[in-house]
């Protein structure tokens, strides 16, 4: 290995250190107290390390964040062996509560924090990517069950919004514990599945795949 290699491989692993600081401060102690100062006592480096790699804490989030929507993808990774659309949809709707409620942290960052943002605003090409690839695949499967009569045809983009919107309101009330004395955490995904049978006109909750 060059010694250019070898820097860019150090390089990788502060940065790669920087996050994990950041998520467990997150995690733990919460968006106040992630700082520069704190990141640098767990790693062990000077706080100017961290500025060599990341201008503010806005950008450290916002990786965090880019992380997340990785780790989200994980989930719908075997989405296309599920022939059915609708099935395929429902199943969609499942993966997004399941990630969620095991990672409400990353959740937050990805759809609900607003620092991630303020940092994509001040980006040359600012495009949220990750938000915009998440939304495409959700408009790719619900046209797919318009083209075979699954569900009734309607404005793409209002459609996808519509169901969007439903399930993540179902994840931010749940990991904000609003659903304790209102819906049970376990029947939060059979709630999804009548909430998304209500609004796309279908009842049949024992599709074939």
């Amino acid at each position: 290995m060059g010694i250019n290699e070898r820097k860019e491989k150090q390089k990788l692993e502060i940065k790669r250190l920087i996050l994990d600081a950041s998520m467990k401060l997150f995690v733990e102690e919460g968006f106040a107290n992630v700082t520069f100062r704190r990141i640098a006592e767990i790693i062990e480096y000077s706080p100017t390390t961290i500025y060599l790699h990341f201008k503010d804490k806005n950008e450290i989030l916002f990786n965090l964040c880019e992380q997340g929507f990785s780790k989200m993808g994980e989930y719908n990774a075997s989405l296309q062996t599920i022939q059915n659309p609708l099935v395929r949809l429902h199943k969609m709707g499942e993966n997004y509560i399941n990630f969620g409620m095991a990672h409400p942290e990353y959740y937050d960052l990805m759809f609900i924090q607003k620092a991630p943002m303020e940092t994509l605003n001040e980006l040359h090409d600012d495009e949220w990517k990750s938000g915009h690839q998440a939304l495409e695949r959700l408009q790719s499967v619900i046209a797919e069950c318009m083209e075979h009569g699954l569900i009734a045809e309607g404005e793409l983009g209002a459609v996808a919004m519509g169901i969007w919107g439903m399930v993540h309101g179902l994840v931010s009330l749940a990991i904000r514990d609003r659903f304790e004395k209102l819906v049970a955490p376990e029947e939060v995904i059979s709630t999804m599945h009548k909430a998304l049978n209500w609004m796309v006109g279908t009842m049949d909750l024992s599709i074939k795949k």
